[in-house]
């Protein structure tokens, strides 16, 4: 007799995304919802998280919170209640200097969102996580790839994929991912001028083996699977349309 092969599925599971008013967390909300998960969205800005809700099911919550102060985190996840996973997908927008033009002190701030905003989620989520749940990062190829300039974003990347494998060790049986995405095409980059970031999206999409830099709902998907994945504990997923190997 055949072993019946369970079926993975988010059904009336609970996911709370930070970093989920727009970009790769609200389409990460969406997808979740999509699959039948019951959605938290986050944010720093209230009205942005009142539009963001327009977009999901009726029965979705969401709150606005500065995910650059640890007390924040905290009181969140003190009355958020118990869940089933957590999406992290908070960052600034994006900004890339060859070191020679870096500010130390600016580049320190890159990290409060990015890598201490991310820490301090996990430290204060994870008691909170149901038996099977998941904790789903965010990191980027830049650390695995990366082009002048990137100095900063790269260090950030190569900092989550040591906390992600960490935490996987220091967690289990909470299962700790990252999602490490190529160039997207998101607000994230909306510090740079237009025709400056039109221009990398043309280049890059071209030179990519796909031909097209991603789009929100490219990783999305990934942050799904890697939720229904059972059996993926320390990974890195990366999502890049073939970034690394050009």
């Amino acid at each position: 007799m055949e072993k019946q092969i369970k079926k993975q599925t988010l059904e009336g599971q609970r996911v709370i995304v930070l970093g989920a008013s727009s970009g790769l967390g609200l389409a990460t909300a969406i997808a979740a919802a999509e699959e039948g998960a019951k959605v938290v969205i986050v944010s720093g800005n209230q009205q942005r998280i009142n539009e963001a809700l327009k977009l999901l099911p009726a029965d979705s919550e969401g709150y606005a919170v500065d995910l650059s102060h640890e007390e924040n985190i905290r009181s969140f996840f003190e009355g958020a209640g118990s869940f089933d996973h957590l999406i992290y997908t908070a960052g600034e927008n994006l900004t890339l200097q060859e070191i020679s033009k870096t500010n130390i002190a600016d580049a320190q701030r890159f990290f409060n969102v990015r890598y201490w905003g991310a820490f301090a989620a996990v430290k204060y989520a994870a008691p909170h996580i149901r038996k099977g749940g998941s904790i789903n990062l965010t990191g980027g190829n830049a650390g695995q790839r990366p082009n002048a300039g990137w100095g900063v974003a790269s260090s950030i990347c190569m900092a989550m994929e040591g906390f992600t494998r960490a935490m996987a060790v220091e967690l289990a049986p909470v299962r700790v991912n990252l999602v490490a995405p190529g160039v997207v095409r998101t607000n994230l980059w909306n510090g740079m001028p237009e025709a400056d970031r039109e221009n990398i999206f043309t280049t890059l999409g071209n030179a990519l083996l796909v031909k097209r830099v991603g789009v929100s709902e490219d990783i999305a998907q990934t942050f799904v699977y890697m939720m229904k994945q059972e059996f993926a504990t320390g990974q890195v997923l990366t999502v890049d349309g073939g970034g690394v190997l050009i």
